[in-house]
């Protein structure tokens, strides 16, 4: 295999979380729910993928897989239906629940990495393996890249043709450009559009830890996210919360995180510095729409 088609390889591999997760946020966001939440979200739904994928007996082959990927994004949403019932129910904003449900999280797989769901040596704060049967199947012989790109890929696209033509979609656009309008003149119970938004919004971001370990890790971690969550919020939004847009800005930043990666092994310039470029490429996409705002209200 040449560097070239290995860079696109672990390109695509990195891309993979950052588009679903990208998708998550976009969708939330859509519904003016500010769901700063992903990261945790994606969290749990690794942490009951690997109990699964750890759990399962080896003779159910593929079916470990499939119910891998049901127990990730069933948790996701549950762990963004607590957030969304506290707002519903006493007011707490999302911005605030979502932040200590990240911390939560990820201090909740720190502890079951290092207790309860440790690897029998006790040695490593890791799980076991997975069974071999909740593996993704790879995407091409010889490589990383699995199957997880194409169902990042059929996400985006289900997700853009659901928001563009259907009822649903337009009550969740509806409902975030507008709540007041769409309550009154739209008839839309937008706390009941928001609330599935919401957790919708989980499910996918657990969807996308389910995919981490299941294609990438086979076990998990501490630490198994590196901030994929928020990275997701720069990814919906460079792409302009359009659902086919987070393809292009997940690969771009899957490319910066490779080339990071690279850069640092190769001539040593540390990897933070992909997330240098990540800010001035969205603080320059801030300005340049700005910058049309403002041109458009001088010219009217």
């Amino acid at each position: 295999m040449t560097e070239t088609m290995a860079f696109v390889v672990d390109m695509l591999v990195h891309a993979t979380p950052l588009v679903i997760t990208g998708l998550a946020v976009a969708l939330a966001f859509r519904a003016g729910v500010w769901n700063i939440g992903a990261d945790g979200q994606f969290i749990a739904g690794a942490t009951a993928a690997a109990w699964v994928g750890v759990s399962a007996p080896a003779g159910i082959g593929w079916l470990a897989l499939i119910i891998a990927l049901i127990a990730g994004v069933v948790a996701g949403a549950i762990w963004a239906a607590i957030a969304a019932w506290l707002r519903s129910r006493f007011g707490v904003l999302e911005v605030i629940s979502t932040i200590m449900l990240n911390f939560i999280a990820t201090y909740g797989a720190s502890f079951l990495v290092r207790g309860p769901l440790q690897e029998p040596t006790h040695v490593y704060p890791q799980t076991s393996g997975i069974v071999s049967g909740a593996h993704m199947p790879i995407l091409l012989d010889g490589t990383r890249l699995h199957w997880g790109f194409v169902i990042a890929v059929a996400l985006a696209v289900i997700a853009w043709w659901v928001m563009k033509y259907s009822a649903t979609g337009f009550r969740v656009r509806a409902s975030g450009v507008n709540p007041f309008a769409a309550r009154s003149a739209g008839l839309i119970d937008v706390s009941r559009v928001t609330a599935f938004a919401f957790v919708a919004s989980g499910a996918i971001a657990g969807m996308a830890g389910a995919i981490e370990v299941s294609g990438v890790t086979f076990a998990l971690y501490e630490n198994i996210s590196p901030g994929y969550g928020y990275t997701a919020i720069a990814v919906a939004l460079l792409a302009g919360l359009n659902p086919l847009g987070v393809i292009g800005t997940g690969i771009l930043f899957g490319a910066l995180e490779t080339a990071a990666g690279a850069m640092q092994r190769n001539i040593g310039i540390p990897s933070t510095t992909a997330s240098v470029i990540e800010a001035i490429v969205i603080l320059a996409v801030i300005a340049i729409a700005q910058l049309r705002a403002d041109r458009v209200t001088t010219s009217a």
